[in-house]
């Protein structure tokens, strides 16, 4: 006789329950030793010795240091991937950075990853494997956050990655060929006291490397034998400003580009001035002409005082759009789980980017959005307030919406696949947004 829906997702909560311990000691030693994409050697290295301590067979090094682990259930009619992301931001100034390269999770990632390893306690001798009809595929992801692009772009030119972006590379590597679903959750802050929402839209973007190049000369003694790479720079800067009233407020176009490098020496007309920026949008095209529009303006600041620009496009992050029917199952859960008081089930569209996206592009996809956060996102004031919510109560909903998906004979798992229209293939994506031809 089958196992009922609800006795497996309590056994699954009493599992998360039981290892409580470990599953918040995790989240705190990811969060104390924060990580930057394709770097995240310490965090891939804990999650792995989780999954050895439950005997789970796993690839690492997958993408650099990201980690699949397979896990059957008594047929194979879904794949389910449940994923968390390893890597961090820069802040500096957080208590918990690295020293060394101002590394710190004021993203919430090591939230993800204690939610990834608490679902894999929950599904180890539990008996819920047993009674799915489906598999699930536990992956721990490197680099979402869009980062040190010049660093990765030499990781690119040296064949390392194509992406600059974690799951874009487990696309490029197949590591999704055979996965139907795929959910995952991102710390959120609490706040009027919600805890949760099934997720939202969000921005997709293009990334650029810009380089000015000029002529140097003695800044004081001989500025007019100069090129002043910095002067074209910031006409540059300026021409992009001249251009956001022609960004619509539908396509939720945002532009926030930075200096990287301004020059060598304050006495040499700088020769060589670097700048990295997105172009986010809410939509394709409107990236597209955005985009277009950036870069005419960054060559303007070039001719302008006869410098040369070079502009290095890549590819960025595909805008999130949402799986309604994935929608509808988490939120019932996150329902059951903080009572719908708690729970936004209409989330507003977010101005941010993730490589959630680009999943999202090819097969069914959820991130959900679970509290437990305080302060702002991707600075020094970040902090993870409420445990039990963000660690726990992120590892239960994401696997109560597995069990929703594959159990009963993988019924709404198959449901979900069925209704579920592409934007792309993988093919189509690889050529037309990661220019793999």
């Amino acid at each position: 006789m089958a196992v009922s829906k609800q006795e497996l997702k309590q056994r699954a909560i009493a599992a998360i329950d039981k290892n409580r311990d470990k599953i918040i000691a995790l989240g705190d030693s990811i969060f104390s030793e924060p990580e930057l994409g394709y770097k995240e050697v310490k965090t891939s290295a804990k999650l792995k010795a989780v999954f050895d301590e439950l005997g789970y067979k796993y690839q690492d090094g997958v993408a650099i240091t990201g980690i699949v682990a397979p896990l059957k259930g008594k047929e194979s009619k879904i794949r389910v991937a449940v994923m968390g992301e390893m890597d961090a931001v820069v802040a500096p100034g957080h208590r918990c950075a690295n020293k060394e390269t101002g590394a710190a999770h004021s993203c919430g990632h090591n939230c993800m990853c204690a939610g990834l390893a608490g679902v894999a306690y929950a599904l180890k001798d539990t008996g819920i494997m047993e009674e799915l009809s489906g598999d699930v595929v536990l992956m721990a992801v490197p680099a979402e956050e869009y980062v040190e692009i010049e660093y990765r772009n030499e990781l690119r030119k040296a064949g390392k990655i194509w992406f600059l972006g974690g799951k874009q590379e487990f696309i490029r590597l197949g590591v999704f060929d055979d996965i139907d679903i795929m959910i995952m959750q991102h710390t959120a802050n609490t706040v009027d006291g919600i805890l949760a929402s099934p997720g939202g839209a969000s921005n997709g973007f293009v990334g650029k490397l810009v380089r000015y190049i000029g002529k140097e000369a003695h800044a004081g003694g001989a500025p007019h034998l100069g090129i002043n790479a910095l002067n074209a720079a910031q006409i540059g800067l300026m021409a992009v400003n001249a251009n956001r009233e022609t960004f619509q407020d539908k396509d939720h176009i945002r532009v926030h580009p930075i200096i990287t490098k301004g020059g060598d020496l304050v006495n040499v007309v700088p020769a060589d001035v670097r700048i990295e920026t997105y172009v986010r949008g809410a939509n394709v095209p409107a990236i597209l002409d955005a985009s277009a529009k950036v870069n005419r303006a960054f060559k303007a600041g070039a001719d302008a005082v006869g410098a040369k620009c070079e502009i290095t496009e890549l590819p960025g992050y595909m805008p999130v759009v949402t799986d309604k029917n994935l929608v509808e199952i988490m939120t019932g859960n996150l329902v059951e789980l903080f009572g719908a008081e708690h729970v936004n089930t209409n989330p507003a569209a977010g101005g941010g980017s993730s490589d959630v996206g680009d999943v999202a592009s090819i097969l069914p996809t959820l991130q959900a959005d679970i509290g437990g956060a305080e302060g702002d996102f991707h600075s020094e004031r970040f902090e993870i307030a409420d445990k039990e919510t963000a660690y726990l109560g992120a590892a239960k909903a994401l696997v109560m919406t597995v069990i929703d998906l594959l159990a009963d004979g993988a019924v709404l798992g198959e449901k979900v696949k069925a209704e579920f229209k592409p934007q792309m293939t993988k093919e189509q994506y690889l050529k037309e947004w990661g220019h793999i031809e």
